[in-house]
């Protein structure tokens, strides 16, 4: 019987002039690209702003952003890491754990990351999902810099712009 592959997400939010834009990189566990989808960009307006008031950024992280590309993407992830706080709200929408990669001295961060390079944070109405990112953390040791894979993330958002691939939505490489 065929175990399944240990797949890792990467989810980024970035936020340039008001409008957010997302980026999903799914690797195996030593890194190696399996899918990259970009979410096309939300610009809340005016009244959005108003009527969501501080619940606006994780939703839109979490919800619109968040599991929209989750969701889209043609290969599973069986833990989900981010390194936008406001996308740990992902976790209420979704089966896998989600973890925040956090600055090592967060003081909410539940497991340090090797060489002190930081911490993760669950959602706090998950408390299980510290006992898995745990397993994880053993499972991928020495293997992978959880931090690594958002610069990658963002280089090839900066890249889709010039090539104009933000403009369509949910862009799959």
């Amino acid at each position: 019987m065929a175990s399944t592959p240990l797949n890792l997400g990467f989810l980024t939010v970035v936020q340039e002039g008001g409008a957010y834009l997302g980026g999903y990189l799914v690797t195996n566990i030593w890194g190696r690209p399996l899918e990259f989808r970009l979410s096309s960009a939300v610009q809340p307006n005016k009244v959005q702003q108003i009527l969501y008031a501080g619940t606006l950024v994780p939703y839109i992280c979490g919800e619109l952003i968040g599991k929209t590309l989750v969701e889209k993407a043609s290969v599973a992830a069986q833990y989900v890491l981010t390194c936008c706080e406001e996308a740990l709200d992902l976790r209420l929408k979704i089966d896998c754990p989600v973890a925040w990669l956090a600055p090592a001295d967060d003081p909410r961060a539940a497991l340090q990351l090797p060489n002190g390079t930081g911490g993760l944070v669950c959602h706090s109405s998950q408390p299980g999902d510290v006992a898995a990112l745990q397993e994880l953390l053993q499972q991928i040791e020495g293997n992978l810099d959880l931090r690594e894979p958002f610069s990658r993330i963002r280089e090839a958002i900066t890249e889709a712009r010039k090539m104009g691939v933000t403009s369509r939505s949910s862009a799959a490489a």
